[in-house]
């Protein structure tokens, strides 16, 4: 590992300004990402600046949302009162994304900021356009089981690994951040990027931008959501296909949905086009499945993925049988 200065910040504007002292500095939560790359030597910064001594919290604001502060630990969130009772799907997310030891070590602005857990990213012996641009991708043509569907290119096939941030896509977070230039709100949708022709280039931050806190929108129906995952194993393992859901139905229509994939983009994949198909529709296994039809239609696996597409379909369609006949009717 490359030795590197180490700063604490105790406040949003001392971090920025510590950070734009140094153009190879890194922001630093709770590490369980960074410092992995560091060790790999695929992350190399000169100096960290520690933010987990900025003040963060959760509170409900006026307006009914919740406020959650970048700097709070993926446990306080997953177990917080008011989020297992308005956005179980968060909740439970969380609780399948990693193990009790990292969930307490984690930030929620660290995991907004989490790399992919590409084979090849991680391997410095091959080809990857994310970690040296312009030299290749090896995961096309290579082993490629946990790779994307959706939303992919010819510079890169990577997916992104949080569980957490499926639910924040499907729940219309806003990811609020400052930097030199001020304070700025940006749609999670808008948050990450995919790859196209600079998959080195993830998210939509300005150079010394920090994540501040995330705010969930007031969604009543979103009471009735949940977080499903397909895995390898059972214990803590990356997603290979995984669904945040939320649903309500009225007289047998569907009145409100909210659909976001995992493990199958470089980003976490917001099913618009299946969206639009059930929104004001009969809410029928049918229906469901030529949902789940429309959304996939653009898939295309690399081979040791293909599965992935059958998969992410029958995950639509039985998450969402199974929530409207337990709960989605009003």
């Amino acid at each position: 590992m490359k030795n590197f200065s180490y700063s604490r910040a105790a406040s949003a504007e001392g971090a920025i300004s510590l950070l734009s002292q140094n153009p190879a500095a890194k922001f630093l939560g709770g590490g369980t990402n960074l410092i992995d790359l560091m060790r790999e030597e695929i992350e190399q910064p000169d100096a960290l600046v520690d933010v987990t001594g900025v003040p963060a919290g959760i509170a409900e604001l006026g307006d009914g949302s919740l406020s959650i502060g970048a700097a709070v630990k993926n446990s306080a969130v997953a177990n917080h009162k008011l989020v297992r009772e308005r956005y179980p799907l968060l909740s439970q997310a969380i609780l399948f994304g990693a193990s009790g030891q990292i969930r307490n070590m984690a930030t929620v602005g660290g995991n907004l900021m989490q790399r992919t857990r590409c084979y090849y990213f991680y391997d410095e012996a091959s080809s990857c356009n994310k970690r040296t641009p312009g030299e290749g991708c090896d995961a096309i043509g290579g082993f490629n089981r946990i790779h994307a569907i959706l939303g992919a290119s010819e510079s890169c096939i990577a997916t992104h690994p949080s569980d957490m941030c499926v639910a924040l896509a499907a729940l219309e977070a806003i990811v609020h951040v400052e930097g030199p230039g001020g304070k700025r709100t940006i749609p999670f949708e808008a948050f990450h990027r995919l790859p196209g022709d600079t998959p080195q280039t993830e998210t939509a931050l300005r150079p010394n931008e920090l994540i501040t806190s995330i705010q969930l929108p007031a969604l009543e129906f979103a009471k009735n959501s949940q977080y499903r995952k397909m895995r390898d194993r059972a214990s803590f393992a990356f997603a290979l296909v995984s669904l945040a859901a939320a649903l309500e139905i009225a007289d047998g229509k569907i009145r409100n949905v909210r659909l976001a994939l995992g493990g199958v983009a470089h980003k976490p994949w917001r099913a618009y086009q299946a969206e639009k198909l059930l929104a004001g529709a009969e809410a029928r296994v049918e229906t469901f499945q030529h949902a789940a039809e429309a959304e996939l239609s653009a898939a295309r696996g690399y081979g040791h993925n293909n599965f992935k597409i059958d998969l992410a379909k029958r995950m639509i369609v039985g998450v969402l049988s199974e929530m409207a006949e337990a709960g989605g009717a009003r």
